[in-house]
């Protein structure tokens, strides 16, 4: 055991020495005495100490305070509760989405402490590559092993319900299989390295107004197919070793205290072995938590103890239920490196994580329009505009904020790669940024939004002789947002007037000059882009790309790499036609005490092929700098018995090496309950397909796959009758049709 370990459990050690002083020689010890013994050996008070945290971050100008977390590893959040006699160690908890957020700094410590900042979750999901995602997530789980820690708090599998939640960039998708195969994908990714992911928020937290308090009431419909999905795809593919519960109540009930949800569905139904940690600080009724199933409270306070010492004395909770918290709590610790005596690095390979975040991001990127070619972009003067050009966010706030040592911003990114932007340009909006930023209040925590800066303006002089002096104008519109608050329709979805006239004063100098304008979107969530994309030649979505934006955004400007991300959620005509604009973020709209999922399973794309509603750029959409044939669709069967195999051929007819993502939609037919049009229920991304290169792709559909859940039936239900398979390139570009008759109805119990 090397120093920093010895150190790590002897500051733990302090948190039992007011219970029994006998020696360990006469006691049960954890991982050599089965667990029950180890149970048996512990008092109460050590039991009511156990099942909650240690508190979060204590620190003072000497440094970190002994017994707290920041002892162990500053800046996580937070630990469990040793008791040395028993053989039984601390382990670590940190946040994030992101990548490991830990403190940079240490007391007494000149060193500094970094990790990655990765792209953050929808960007992920536009790669539609569950196979890089694991790789990331490997990246980031090595990071999380290698700086002491046991658990990830990660990843978030929440549906982007709306395209106001504050949150939606630490989440996937509107669609919860896409969102659970990526989730699983990363929890596998970050296991692999024998350290825990905690998937969360279980579940329906898809706001974060009264985030603590508000009430998701929903249908069991749409609470089975839409918000439970993903999660359910997730902790069977992944088993991960923790579930976070949500914040919200769901139809009257907080998660934390929900038996239904966290015993009857997660662990009855879907067979979840690991624990359950509260999300920090929700719920109200402790003992209720513990009943429920939720294993650990956390991070940890006084008047927990207390309340549910009252509960057990009471009789509203037994030992025997406590006993069942503690050994599951158990349970996950004999698998954390903290248990193993780990000797972890405080060294982690940034390097080659950076690398691995750039390539993500590079896959992520979306290219939603490119008239007459106008990309990929021939090296030369660049005139480059918008602040997030300059002062790129690649990460949203909150718990996803990463402590990196760097990050590329898109001006340097294009520099890098070989793009000549004008000195005075670049030191002006470096002057306009610090002048703006110096005006903002002081951020004191981090769920305090990072303001929009005003964008700078130009006169019909200044961007004339900008147009007379380059190729062509790159404009980049930013968006950040993050944990704690939602976005606005005024001040955040819509472009601002200086934004909107940024784009059509530079489109109206540079196209009077034959040149071409580019938009770059650097956006947390959708934006509106009806108003102004008749302007722009070209527009990329980079979302928030991680500290190597700047470089994958420049690879995919330059034509280095083909553009191959496909949008996660819809870009709709207006905000007014999003399903759940009225209802969004609840009653009242101050601070809502409910929130009406009216919209119910008609989410997204659902709800704008099943209703007829245009939109802007669609679910599964995203151009390439190449093209692809999808053709030779066929059945293994044309009746479903067991399962159905559906197999077709991509074909890059192009001119550039691209990747195509191939999804398959499935139409069942509405006899008994009402249906969407359509419902992704499988998509594969091709390897890197040369020109004239084909692959043979391969679909298996279940038939869980073509079943609704029926609440009458309380089961999943596939009618008999006949079903489409519908193979695109986005839900509104279907390119190979194909049915199959099912002969009886099938019954599925959760």
């Amino acid at each position: 055991m090397n120093i920093k370990t010895t150190f790590r459990f002897a500051l733990v050690a302090f948190c039992a020495m007011t219970f029994r002083g006998a020696s360990a020689d006469n006691l049960p010890q954890l991982g050599k005495s089965p667990i029950k013994d180890v149970i048996k050996a512990m008092t109460i008070e050590e039991k009511l100490e156990f099942i909650h945290g240690t508190g979060m971050l204590i620190s003072n100008t000497n440094g970190p305070v002994a017994g707290s977390i920041g002892s162990v590893v500053p800046g996580a959040a937070g630990t469990t509760f040793a008791i040395p006699r028993l053989g039984i160690p601390a382990i670590v908890m940190a946040d994030g989405p992101a990548g490991l957020r830990i403190d940079t700094l240490r007391a007494g410590d000149s060193r500094r402490y970094y990790t990655t900042a990765f792209p953050t979750g929808t960007i992920v999901a536009s790669t539609w590559n569950p196979q890089l995602a694991r790789k990331m997530g490997e990246a980031m789980g090595e990071e999380v092993r290698d700086y002491g820690v046991d658990i990830l708090l990660a990843p978030g599998v929440n549906i982007q319900r709306n395209p106001l939640c504050g949150r939606n960039y630490e989440y996937f998708s509107e669609d919860p299989l896409l969102s659970g195969i990526m989730g699983a994908a990363i929890v596998q990714g970050i296991q692999s390295n024998g350290v825990g992911a905690s998937l969360k928020h279980f579940a329906v937290n898809n706001q974060e107004t009264s985030r603590s308090s508000v009430d998701a009431v929903i249908s069991q419909r749409a609470l089975r197919e839409i918000y439970l999905r993903g999660f359910e795809i997730a902790v069977k593919k992944a088993l991960p070793w923790t579930v976070m519960s949500a914040y919200n109540k769901i139809n009257g009930t907080y998660c934390s205290e929900n038996p239904w949800l966290l015993t009857d569905v997660l662990r009855s139904q879907w067979g979840f072995k690991g624990m359950v940690t509260t999300d920090w600080f929700a719920g109200r009724n402790y003992a209720n938590q513990l009943k429920a199933g939720n294993d650990l409270l956390m991070p940890g306070r006084k008047a927990e103890t207390k309340r549910i010492k009252t509960a057990l004395e009471s009789g509203q909770i037994t030992e025997a239920d406590i006993d069942k918290n503690v050994e599951r709590i158990l349970q996950l610790i004999l698998k954390c490196p903290a248990f193993k005596h780990y000797q972890y690095s405080n060294h982690t390979n940034l390097k080659a994580h950076a690398a691995m975040a750039r390539q993500v991001a590079e896959e992520g990127i979306v290219l939603l329009k490119n008239d007459a070619q106008t990309l990929p972009l021939p090296k030369g003067r660049l005139t480059l505009l918008g602040n997030s050009a300059f002062d790129t966010y690649i990460g949203g706030t909150g718990s996803g904020e990463v402590a990196k040592a760097y990050a590329i911003s898109v001006a340097q990114g294009l520099e890098i790669a070989g793009y000549k932007i004008e000195k005075t340009l670049f030191n002006t909006y470096v002057r306009h940024i610090a002048d703006e930023k110096a005006k903002l209040p002081k951020r004191t925590n981090i769920l305090q939004k990072i303001d929009n800066l005003p964008e700078k303006t130009w006169t019909e002089s200044e961007l004339k002789q900008m147009a007379s002096a380059s190729e062509a104008a790159l404009i980049t519109i930013g968006r950040n947002a993050g944990e704690g608050a939602d976005r606005k329709v005024e001040t955040d979805y819509l472009l601002s007037d200086a934004e909107q006239s940024l784009i059509s004063n530079t489109a109206k100098a540079f196209h009077a000059q034959g040149k071409k304008v580019i938009v770059v979107l650097n956006i947390d969530g959708v934006v509106d882009v009806t108003s102004w994309r008749d302007q722009a030649d070209a527009i990329l979505v980079a979302w928030l790309p991680g500290q190597e934006g700047g470089r994958a955004l420049a690879s995919v400007v330059t034509g280095e790499k083909t553009p191959s991300g496909k949008l996660a959620q819809t870009f709709p005509v207006r905000y007014s036609d999003v399903p759940s604009a009225t209802a969004f973020p609840g009653v009242p709209i101050s601070y809502p005490d409910s929130t009406i999922y009216n919209e119910g399973i008609y989410v997204g794309y659902r709800y704008y092929t099943s209703k007829g509603v245009p939109t802007a750029y669609p679910f599964g959409y995203g151009l390439s700098y190449t093209t692809f044939a999808v053709k030779q669709l066929k059945l293994n069967s044309n009746a479903f018995k067991d399962k159905l195999t559906a197999t077709v051929t991509v074909t890059n007819t192009g001119k550039r090496p691209g990747k195509e993502v191939v999804q398959l939609y499935l139409s069942a037919p509405a006899t008994k309950i009402d249906k969407p049009r359509m419902e992704l229920k499988g998509f594969i991304k091709t390897r890197l397909l040369r020109p004239g290169e084909a692959q043979t792709l391969s679909f298996t559909l279940f038939p869980e796959d073509l079943a609704s859940f029926s609440e009458q039936n309380q089961a999943w239900v596939a009618d008999k009758g006949s079903y489409t398979v519908n193979i695109g390139n986005s839900s509104e570009h279907i390119m190979q049709r194909a049915s199959f008759v099912l002969n009886r109805q099938i019954n599925i119990k959760p």
